[in-house]
């Protein structure tokens, strides 16, 4: 089957990649001509596990192709997605500026049947919008589907080509089937395709990030509680997951989520529940809860340095929103980090991939290194603030040496404190007791 996918940001390069790798003929749209240059040359201009090696290889198979030119990309190919970015407005609204853009132009442009299917995180009801605009600009006949995507940034290809499930918002009979067709490759153990009307499919994407952003900010709920009474996090963490009603995913705490998707996500559906008089009580919670977290753990960092601020630096590791990225929107690290840099501390910090990003977006303020040893010289405490595995089995003997404190405050839990005290190094970490 030959597709065309219009936007080749995150979302859209994984799932070109992943559909050519299951032998369809793609063809990437983009109207970022440089972006469209370096993937030509082999540059991918996002870090995921596998991405690169799977571009590259469907380039040289002649099944991944990219283009600027969007008229190119429609022609004849029967289905095009639309992957384009949705992000935050000032006012918490999803701006879909770009996929109404896209939508005027497919419009303008196709000729033949069409099948527009929408995987940006889009608000309930832009199907229609979608569709009319394109009803609006031409006769062509067209159907449309929402195909929300379910893809989690450090497993994404993981997740495509091994999907939990697949959310097909269609109304055509016929429409579906096509659906079904393409994603068999992935349906290979067991279907796991859900069909359902378009504002069904989209309003579940919704539902779905802003259910697992509750699960995390629960638990940091908790943590704060358990600090506070003298229980372990960690074990109510695993007495709670072992409930077979509840399970134990994305019931880590640590210092709360970020990234491209739960933050705006939620405040999209707070948005749209405004709009039609619908009180949005628990995703405004969920919100305020990780705020609340972030903050709590950035203060426990700068109140045991009161007094002392512009003397201390702190050694960071990780600074990407999680592990397995680059991506350090709207992540924990960077905003904890900016408290640090607003009392006047200075920070020398490593992460694995996310260094130049960071620097970015901190305007250069901080130090990055080239390993995360090298990041204790002459610190006065190591905070820990992405998951990355390489942070889960250091030389604590090191980190105890290079230090002018051994002291560790931990925003991931990643070390049992038994171990930790061991090594004689004070060590914070969250919703359990110091050690």
């Amino acid at each position: 089957m030959r597709i065309c996918v219009v936007g080749v940001g995150y979302v859209g390069l994984v799932t070109s990649a992943c559909l050519a790798e299951a032998g369809s003929d793609v063809i990437c749209v983009d109207s970022d001509s440089q972006k469209i240059a370096g993937l030509k040359d082999g540059i991918i201009p996002i870090y995921e596990p596998s991405l690169t090696e799977m571009v590259s290889r469907n380039r040289k198979l002649g099944r991944l192709h990219f283009t600027t030119d969007l008229k190119n990309g429609l022609d004849d190919c029967l289905v095009v997605f639309l992957a384009v970015g949705t992000p935050s407005a000032p006012d918490g609204s999803s701006d879909t500026s770009a996929i109404l853009s896209v939508a005027n132009d497919i419009g303008k442009n196709i000729t033949d049947y069409r099948i527009i299917v929408t995987k940006s995180t889009v608000p309930v009801g832009t199907h229609k919008l979608v569709a009319d605009i394109i009803k609006g600009k031409t006769d062509t006949p067209f159907d449309y589907v929402s195909n929300p995507e379910f893809l989690k940034e450090g497993a994404a290809i993981e997740d495509f080509m091994s999907p939990d499930r697949i959310i097909i918002g269609a109304t055509n009979p016929a429409v579906r089937e096509i659906m079904r067709q393409l994603y068999s490759p992935f349906m290979r153990q067991r279907s796991r395709i859900l069909f359902m009307d378009p504002a069904s499919a989209e309003m579940t994407k919704y539902a779905a990030n802003t259910m697992l952003a509750t699960r995390i900010s629960f638990m940091n709920e908790i943590s704060a509680l358990c600090e506070k009474l003298g229980a372990d996090v960690e074990l109510v963490r695993q007495g709670l997951g072992s409930d077979s009603r509840i399970g134990s995913a994305f019931l880590f705490p640590g210092v709360g989520f970020g990234g491209s998707c739960f933050p705006k996500d939620i405040r999209a559906l707070i948005h749209t529940g405004s709009e039609h008089g619908v009180e949005m009580t628990m995703a405004k919670s969920v919100q305020q809860v990780n705020t609340d977290q972030q903050e709590r753990f950035a203060a426990r960092v700068t109140d045991y340095f009161t007094g002392r601020h512009d003397q201390t630096k702190l050694a960071v590791w990780g600074l990407a929103f999680k592990a397995k990225t680059d991506d350090v929107r709207e992540s924990p690290a960077i905003y904890c980090i900016r408290k640090f840099l607003d009392r006047g501390m200075k920070i020398s910090a490593y992460d694995p991939e996310a260094g130049a990003a960071a620097m970015a977006v901190l305007d250069g303020k901080i130090e990055i290194c080239q390993n995360g040893y090298d990041a204790l010289d002459g610190a006065d405490a190591l905070i820990i603030l992405t998951d990355w595995q390489e942070f889960r089995n250091p030389d604590f003997d090191a980190v105890a040496s290079k230090l002018t404190k051994p002291i560790i405050f931990d925003g991931r839990n990643l070390y049992d404190p038994a171990v930790v005290k061991k090594a004689r190094i004070e060590y914070h970490s969250v919703g359990r007791a110091c050690v």
